[in-house]
């Protein structure tokens, strides 16, 4: 079903658009790089239901050299054969972070998370689903439309 967008939120608040995008941009520069925050970004926005962000990070890691079948398993990635050990602890954390309240993380996934990643990687995962749930809720709620040609360089 098509909706027409509520409201541009970029242009009525962008100092704040701006500190979003850049809190963004500092996850993917970050520690646990690129290719990880961005595949983060897509389960998130894939399980909290935002059409937008699922289009863009999903062209962005194609992009970045990404292989469409490992994508296009992500929502099994328990059962695929595409994801290293350490994908599969974000996944499993970031998944466990994005239900709370209705779910907490539990000790099992904590410990299962400091096997591959360091204090630091760890809160910039806190991070990316932080930024990436704003999004989210934004282009859901104001029903922001997947553009039908992506914007040039996306």
């Amino acid at each position: 079903m098509t909706q027409a967008s509520r409201m541009n939120f970029y242009h009525y608040a962008p100092q704040a658009f701006k500190a979003m995008l850049n809190l963004s941009n500092a996850v993917k520069e970050g520690a646990i790089g690129a290719q990880l925050a961005e595949l983060v970004f897509l389960r998130v926005s894939q399980i909290n239901g935002c059409g937008v962000c699922i289009d863009m990070h999903w062209r962005a890691l194609v992009k970045g050299g990404a292989d469409p079948r490992h994508l296009n398993t992500l929502p099994a990635w328990r059962e695929s054969p595409f994801f290293s050990d350490r994908e599969r602890a974000a996944l499993n954390w970031v998944e466990a972070v994005n239900a709370i309240p209705h779910r907490e993380p539990s000790d099992a996934d904590f410990a299962q998370l400091q096997e591959h990643f360091t204090e630091n990687e760890i809160a910039e995962l806190g991070y990316a689903v932080s930024v990436i749930r704003g999004w989210n809720m934004f282009n859901v709620s104001l029903r922001n439309p997947i553009p039908v040609t992506p914007p040039p360089g996306m």
